[in-house]
C-alpha cells in the first residue's frame, strides 16, 4: 500500500490551495483516507477523512466551511481543497489510509499506512 502527496506549495493568507494523495490499488477498499497535519515544534493534528465509499466525510472543528474532501475511486485519489488559509496552518500534511477499524476514524493510531507528507506554507 502506497499513499502520495501532492500540491503543498506556498501561499498567502486567506489563499488557496488544493492537496492529493493517490493511493495505490488495495487502498481504497478500505475503512477510509485521512488528512492530517504537522506544524513545527506541535503534535500531529486530524485534519479531514473521508470513508472510502465516499458516503462519510469528517472535518476537524477547525477548518470546516473552509476546507473540502472530496474522493475519485475511479483514480484513487482524494482531494483536499483548502481555502482561506491561516497562517498558523502552516505545516506538513500527510495523507493516510485506515484498512482496518470503525469509521470515522480521526486518531492517528486509526490509520495504518501514511503518505511522506506535502508541505503547506501560508504566510503573510
Amino acid at each position: 500500500v502506497q499513499l502520495v502527496e501532492s500540491g503543498g506549495g506556498s501561499v498567502q493568507a486567506g489563499g488557496s490551495l488544493r492537496l492529493s494523495c493517490i493511493a495505490s490499488a488495495g487502498t481504497f477498499r478500505s475503512i477510509g483516507v485521512g488528512w492530517f497535519r504537522q506544524a513545527p515544534g506541535k503534535d500531529l493534528e486530524f485534519v479531514a477523512g473521508v470513508s472510502w465509499t465516499g458516503v462519510s466525510i469528517v472535518y476537524a472543528d477547525s477548518v470546516k466551511r473552509r476546507f473540502t474532501l472530496s474522493i475519485d475511486n475511479g483514480r484513487s485519489t482524494v482531494y483536499l481543497e483548502m481555502n482561506s488559509l491561516k497562517i498558523e496552518e502552516r505545516a506538513k500534511y500527510y495523507c493516510a489510509g485506515a484498512l482496518t477499524g470503525v469509521w470515522p476514524a480521526r486518531t492517528r493510531c486509526e490509520y495504518q499506512y501514511w503518505g511522506l507528507g506535502n508541505q503547506v506554507t501560508v504566510s503573510s
